[in-house]
This record gives structure tokens, C-alpha cells and sequence, in this order.
């Protein structure tokens, strides 16, 4: 029985990881070991591999907090698997339901919480997995457990839609392509933003009502709201420092925007009255708790929602993988063969 994992040893950067044998342990009370099939890729994990997430980070760490596989062992006190069950890690092991606080949110794998999946045994409690539905694979479930739950979240539980409901979505990568796809699911009008058209092509094909270019059109948030042919509801902005100024201008009275990323930068400079004198709600979202993630699974398996997978590469080249995020060479997810 073999535990390859991919490791950040010696310092910071792709270049630093390296694959190792680790031992394989055995499960204690209340614990599961999953043997990780498949692994995803968010932009938290290049920027922790990178050293730009937590500067302090203690080293040898295996990065990654998304993946599924097959329960190979259960400790005492485990009800709730059993072995040989398909099984989606949850981001946060240790929120399971209601608000956050600052001892759940310290649990989240690669991290905070210790070691993540790019390795192919670990070690979790049994109440941080998730059976996977029967209509759901193995490596699409893997997709899931951040940016799945961070769109849900956003757009589900705290986005307030309703049919007819008018979102704008950001740009092609994980959690923007969940968003679009759960807000029409929800019965929502969605206007999504891009950088090139054959990426506008995967957006239409997955059921946005318009797609705005924004390197060629420079006056992009005018022309998604004259689009939008009407209040826009919700936006999920995952721009940051680049793009909350145009949610803010561009957002209904009393409407909501979802903060979920910084990839324009990590500060931004707004214009108060454009929130304060208009209501708008300013909602931050990390992920979720693991009853929204089991609503989530539910929801998938009934609509039949397909997650879009970009680039599969095994785990012997997970820098490659780790470069293709860095590039922006992917739309969609990027996942990692661990069998």
C-alpha cells in the first residue's frame, strides 16, 4: 500500500514541490482514511505554494484542500461511512453547521488544518467527508468541496435569488463557472464577463444569457448592465481591488455582492455612497459549513449539473498543473490523477 504525496519542502515556489512516500496510518476514534483518487486545484493553493497565502506557513506541508476517493478504514465511533464508500472531502473539517468562527475556519485542509490531498492516503474525521451521489464521478465530485461551495454559497444560500433573478458573474475559473451554472439552476438571468472569445463560447454553452469581452470592450460594466435589461441582483465578484468599484455601480438598490476573490488586487478604493446610501449588502463569502455542502451534492444530483474540468494531469506532474493555474492557461478546473 503506497501514500505518494506531492510536498512543499525547503522554501516556497513550484519548484519546490516534491514527491515523496509517506507512511500509511491507520484511522483513530472518529476518523476515516480516504484513499484520494483525484484532486482539484484552487487559486488558494498555487498562492500557498507560491508563499503569497501565509508567509508563515510551517514546511513540509502537501498543499490542496479539494479531493475524493474511497474510504479505506474507519476508526471507533465511525457511522456515517463505511468502507469501500465513494467519498468528497469538505473544505473546512471542522465546520459543519451554522456561522463561522475563527476555530472552524482554522480547519481548512492545505493550510491552517495541516496537510492537504495532493497525497494519496489521508487521514480526516469521519464528519469532514461526504458520501458522493450515484449520478455524480469520483473526479467531478473532487471539483467541489471550494469553489462548488463557495458559488453555492454565494448564489444559493446568502445570494437571496429567485426566478427571474438577473446575476453577473466574472471571468471563466472555478467558483465563477459554478455560479453561473447553480444561478440557472435557480431559475436566474445571467450576464457573465471574459477575456476572449473562445472562453465567451464555453460560458454560452453553459447557459449565459450574455457574455460581455472586457479587453475589448473597455466600458465592459456598462455594457453587462445595459444587458442585464434591468436591476441586476446579485454579482459575484471575484475581481477584488480591480472590479468592486463596477459591482458597486452597477448593483440594484438593496442588492447583493458577493466578495469571493482578489484577483485584481487585494485592496480596492470605492466610492462609500454607492453602498452606504443605496443599501447595497456586501457580502464576503469562504466557502461554507458542510450542511450547505451536502445541499449543494443534493442539488447537484437532482439538476444534474456538470462540473467543467479543464486539465487532468497525473500526480507525478502536479507542478505542471500548478503552472497551467499560474498561466491562466485553463477554464474551469484543473484536476489531479492520484490513482
Amino acid at each position: 500500500m503506497t501514500n505518494l504525496a506531492m510536498e512543499l519542502t525547503g522554501g516556497f515556489g513550484i519548484d519546490r514541490l516534491d514527491l515523496q512516500e509517506r507512511p500509511v496510518r491507520d484511522p483513530g476514534p472518529g476518523e476515516a482514511r480516504l484513499r484520494v483518487e483525484f484532486a482539484s486545484l484552487n487559486r488558494r493553493d498555487l498562492l500557498l505554494v507560491e508563499g503569497v497565502y501565509n508567509p508563515r506557513q510551517m514546511l513540509p506541508i502537501v498543499p490542496c484542500s479539494d479531493g475524493a476517493g474511497i474510504v479505506e478504514a474507519v476508526g471507533p465511533g465511525c457511522e456515517r461511512l463505511r468502507v469501500g464508500d465513494r467519498a468528497v472531502l469538505h473544505f473546512f473539517t471542522g465546520w459543519l453547521s451554522g456561522e463561522p468562527d475563527s476555530a472552524k475556519l482554522a480547519t481548512a485542509l492545505g493550510g491552517p488544518g495541516g496537510d492537504g490531498t495532493l497525497q494519496q492516503t489521508l487521514i480526516v474525521p469521519e464528519s469532514a467527508l461526504a458520501k458522493i451521489p450515484e449520478t455524480l464521478s469520483t473526479e467531478a465530485a473532487a471539483t467541489l468541496p471550494c469553489a462548488g461551495l463557495t458559488a453555492w454559497s454565494a448564489v444559493v444560500d446568502l445570494g437571496g435569488l429567485k426566478p427571474g433573478s438577473v446575476v453577473v458573474t466574472q471571468g471563466t475559473g472555478g467558483v465563477s463557472l459554478f455560479a453561473l451554472q447553480f444561478a440557472r439552476m435557480m431559475g436566474a438571468r445571467v450576464i457573465a464577463t471574459t477575456s476572449s472569445d473562445d472562453k465567451a463560447r464555453t460560458l454560452l454553452r453553459l447557459g449565459a444569457d450574455l457574455v460581455v469581452n472586457y479587453r475589448t470592450n473597455p466600458d465592459w460594466a456598462r455594457a453587462a448592465r445595459d444587458g442585464a435589461g434591468g436591476p441586476i441582483d446579485l454579482i459575484v465578484d471575484v475581481g477584488g481591488g480591480d472590479t468592486l468599484e463596477a459591482s458597486l455601480r452597477m448593483i440594484r438598490p438593496g442588492g447583493t455582492i458577493a466578495l469571493i476573490g482578489v484577483l485584481g488586487g487585494a485592496k480596492a478604493s470605492i466610492t462609500l455612497p454607492l453602498a452606504v446610501m443605496r443599501q447595497v449588502r456586501l457580502q464576503g463569502v469562504t466557502c461554507g459549513h458542510r450542511e450547505g455542502f451536502e445541499a449543494m451534492l443534493r442539488g447537484i444530483d437532482r439538476h444534474g449539473i456538470d462540473p467543467v474540468i479543464s486539465h487532468r494531469f497525473p500526480l507525478a506532474l502536479a507542478r505542471e498543473a500548478f503552472a497551467c493555474m499560474r498561466d491562466n492557461a485553463h477554464v474551469g478546473k484543473i484536476v489531479v490523477d492520484l490513482r
